[in-house]
């Protein structure tokens, strides 16, 4: 039996990544998404648990899970923490994507969001990458009005993720979500160029 085609799909803060994925998913497609996985897995896998508190103290969870936010202020700005974290979080992340990836080995293809895709590694788990990329100017105003959030806030995340300059030689195929061209007819188009592989 042939095995699926494994798709990454990546792209900056705004860049219109999930509006992607939740297109491939109304078409039938199944697509594994490594911020809300990484989530739960924080909450619900005991060896992240334990390696968390042992990083940043007790206090990091509450009754309602991990502490995002308190997390998130711990560990902004210091590599080594957040290198510490990441080395905690993602080889499990991986490994529930495999998991996924033989619960649904019957698809022929399967398709991975990450926000991280190349800064984790993950994309050494992919066979092709869809890359989305917008203007600056339509990103900002984007997760501005989705988040609720400043401008400079937004501009904040931005310089912590890899330029779409960094991103797009090693991406198979190539999304502008600001132009007046439907997303979704772009997505089907990359769809059948990958019927081709």
């Amino acid at each position: 039996m042939k095995t699926p085609l494994l798709i990454g799909i990546t792209g900056g803060i705004g860049s219109g990544k999930t509006t992607l994925s939740n297109l491939l998913r109304l078409e039938g497609f199944k697509v594994y998404d490594s911020d809300i996985e990484a989530r739960r897995l924080q909450n619900e896998h005991p060896h992240i648990r334990k390696q968390l508190v042992n990083l940043f103290g007790d206090d990091i969870y509450g009754s309602n899970g991990l502490n995002r936010s308190a997390l998130a202020q711990i560990v902004f700005g210091k590599t080594d923490l957040l290198f510490q974290l990441n080395s905690i979080v993602h080889p499990i992340v991986l490994d529930d994507f495999k998991t996924w990836t033989e619960t649904h080995s019957n698809h022929k293809f399967l398709f991975m969001e990450s926000a991280i895709l190349f800064e984790s590694g993950f994309n050494s788990m992919v066979d092709k990458v869809i890359l989305t990329v917008a203007s600056e100017a339509i990103r900002i105003a984007r997760v501005v009005k989705r988040d609720g959030v400043t401008p400079e806030q937004v501009l904040a995340r931005i310089s912590h993720q890899l330029s779409d300059n960094e991103k797009i030689p090693h991406a198979d195929f190539v999304i502008h979500s600001d132009d007046d061209k439907p997303l979704i007819d772009k997505m089907r188009k990359i769809v059948a160029q990958l019927s081709e592989f």
